[in-house]
């Protein structure tokens, strides 16, 4: 059988696209390259009548593009178990980086496979931070070529007195929701907060990436009320909440979610859902005849000599009572006509988060900041959002097993919000990103009369021996309210009634990684001398040249995890019983980290149940020797053939 090298390359956007559009076009993709004369002839493009045409332009377009596609090379996504909650059980991903450069290492694994992103991003008001995309720089030559930077990598204060100012932002835009686009399902949705300062070209770079067809609403979010005295013109109590999705017509109707109060009603339930009987007599309506009850009464008249309305026709109603969906029975020695009122679908949510509705259902700014508060007793927050904005969103867009993605974290309140949700027994799925941005450095560029947030959560960190990152809040926040949670729920199945079936705690951990230099010295990069800082007689010769300095086992695991399609990072990782580092993750994929493959090693191998679907040697194993490689594969093949009685199976070998 075949086998080949593991791509040392995770991100490879113009490979896809080339690949798509050959697919669709194969004229017009020629020795793997773009004829653009040939794919305007195939749209039926033969000339060019002018260059104009309507569409956003801004200094730094181009560059955005390219950021969007360019790879991340020798980077990967470390894992953190020391930081991580309930690490072998949950589902949940806690990610510290860059964003972009997180997008593009997730790329591979959950390409499709995100329903909803929701994202908080920077509003560029004018004293906000955006970043600065140059990953192909060492920090040193980022932190020169930046000249002022805030968190010592990537960013910078937006000011507007800038003549870039608006194209600072979409350039840091841009190229993180092209990216984002990938990980959506094809009946995925995001939405994405914002005001008025940038609103109206988000929505044209949002046209652009999506397709104006998949456009799906302005939620308007009544965010405060009152105030604004100090206002000149007008007092702004609202923001945005634009929705897009990866292909409408595969999105399914938005219902909002029901509310505990609400579904009490509806407590019997049969083979067609949940209803409760309800009358069948109306005040007004065009429905009148005769209803015969059991003992031979009639129901025509009511007590004052009118005749009674019925919801709905004589022929449905004694179709009804034939299959049980309608019934006559006494109450207080009355006859009374019932049907059953099933649970609707849902309630259409509407496009204003009127203020009426905010106190119990969507939050403010001041809820939110509510939010964090009981977990703190200090504000360490400015202005996040409300845990019930999320929910509400979450609540008609995310279904069980679905994951959210957050990738502008924060406090991290969809963490939260999907925990919440999940207390009704769900199991829906959460991801956030957050650069793990430095405090102090941050405060040092912030007004003072905004500084007390930072300075709370500074002195608050400090008091949990923590670094004073913003992703420190982060994760200590999600791992307040899943407690909260727990508790909750193991109170309430403290109260319950006899028969009442217990909840269930909800997954309330999450797994932490973070950005780092790659683990693996791939082929094409020779060791320079002196490289190697660490004491040498720890690692063998061969560790040496094939692994990074400080590197793990469980690192290069990830890695190669990281190249594999449909993959979680959330799949179990465990050791085998086979030779000396040998390893399993998504019972799946086996990583043989040996240095030395011995045909009873490759037995052993060839014996997991049920077969992986791929093998990945390390290649210094082999010695350079490729008639060696070659045995092994075919003793790797006969072996498996003759432990699973097929002549053929559907696996790969690769090396690294």
């Amino acid at each position: 059988m075949d086998y080949n090298n593991l791509p040392q390359e995770i991100f490879n956007a113009e490979q896809d696209n080339l690949q798509k559009l050959a697919a669709l076009f194969p004229a017009a993709v020629k020795d793997g390259l773009l004829d653009i004369a040939a794919l305007k002839e195939e749209l039926g493009q033969f000339e060019e009548v002018t260059a104009e045409r309507y569409e956003l332009n801004w200094a730094g377009k181009r560059n955005a593009k390219k950021a969007s596609q360019s790879d991340v090379a020798g980077r990967t996504l470390k894992y953190i178990p020391e930081e991580s909650k309930n690490p072998d059980t949950t589902q949940n991903l806690y990610i510290e980086g860059d964003n972009l450069e997180v997008l593009k290492l997730l790329r591979q694994n959950y390409y499709g496979a995100v329903k909803m992103i929701y994202i908080d991003p920077p509003y560029n008001t004018g004293n906000d931070f955006v970043y600065r995309d140059d990953f192909s720089q060492s920090k040193a030559e980022s932190d020169e070529a930046e000249g002022e930077t805030v968190d010592g990598e990537r960013m910078v204060v937006n000011q507007k007195s800038g003549n870039r100012f608006h194209a600072n932002w979409l350039n840091m835009m841009y190229p993180r929701l092209r990216v984002a686009k990938d990980l959506l399902r094809e009946d995925g949705v995001i939405f994405i907060s914002i005001d008025e300062n940038e609103f109206h070209r988000l929505k044209s770079i949002c046209d652009e990436i999506f397709g104006q067809d998949n456009y799906i609403c302005d939620f308007v979010w009544q965010n405060k009320k009152g105030g604004g005295n100090d206002s000149i013109h007008t007092a702004i109590e609202h923001e945005y909440v634009i929705a897009y999705s990866r292909n409408k017509d595969s999105v399914s109707a938005f219902y909002e979610q029901y509310t505990e109060e609400y579904l009490r009603r509806y407590k019997e339930e049969d083979e067609q859902g949940k209803y409760y009987w309800d009358t069948f007599k109306r005040k007004a309506g065009k429905q009148y005849y005769p209803i015969e009850c059991p003992d031979g009464t009639v129901l025509q008249f009511d007590e004052d000599g009118n005749p009674i309305s019925w919801l709905r026709s004589q022929a449905r109603f004694l179709d009804d009572l034939k299959i049980g969906d309608a019934r006559i029975v006494k109450v207080n020695n009355s006859w009374s006509v019932q049907f059953k009122q099933r649970l609707p679908k849902g309630k259409t949510p509407r496009s204003i988060f009127a203020h009426e509705k905010l106190v119990n259902d969507k939050g403010t700014t001041s809820t939110g900041a509510d939010d964090v508060y009981q977990y703190f007793n200090k504000e360490v927050f400015s202005n996040p959002k409300p845990v019930e904005l999320l929910e509400f969103l979450c609540g008609f867009a995310l279904s069980d097993g679905d994951i959210a993605l957050d990738f502008f974290s924060g406090s991290g309140t969809m963490a939260e919000a999907v925990m919440n949700l999940n207390a009704d027994g769900g199991m829906r799925h959460y991801i956030v990103v957050q650069l793990q941005e430095d405090l102090d450095k941050i405060l040092k560029e912030t007004p003072s009369n905004k500084r007390l947030p930072l300075e709370n959560a500074i002195q608050l960190l400090e008091e949990m021996n923590k670094p004073h990152y913003i992703t420190e809040l982060g994760k200590e926040r999600i791992r307040r309210a899943g407690d909260k949670i727990k508790a909750e729920v193991e109170a309430s199945n403290a109260q319950i009634k006899l028969g009442e079936e217990p909840k269930q705690v909800p997954d309330i951990g999450f797994r932490v990684f973070r950005t780092a230099d790659t683990n693996i010295r791939w082929t094409h990069e020779a060791l320079k001398p002196g490289q190697v800082d660490i004491d040498e007689s720890m690692l063998s010769d061969k560790d040496i040249l094939d692994f990074m300095p400080g590197y793990t086992d469980i690192d290069v695991v990830y890695e190669v995890l990281l190249r594999q399609r449909d993959i979680p990072l959330s799949a179990k990782v465990e050791k085998l019983g086979i030779g000396e580092r040998t390893y399993l993750f998504a019972d799946a994929y086996v990583v043989c980290l040996d240095e030395t493959v011995t045909v009873e090693l490759v037995e052993a191998l060839a014996a997991v149940e049920p077969t992986p679907i791929k093998y990945v040697f390390r290649d210094s194993a082999f010695e350079d020797n490729i008639s060696l490689k070659d045995e092994t594969v075919r003793r790797l093949e006969a072996y498996i053939a003759r432990n699973s009685g097929e002549q053929k199976k559907a696996y790969t070998v690769e090396f690294i």
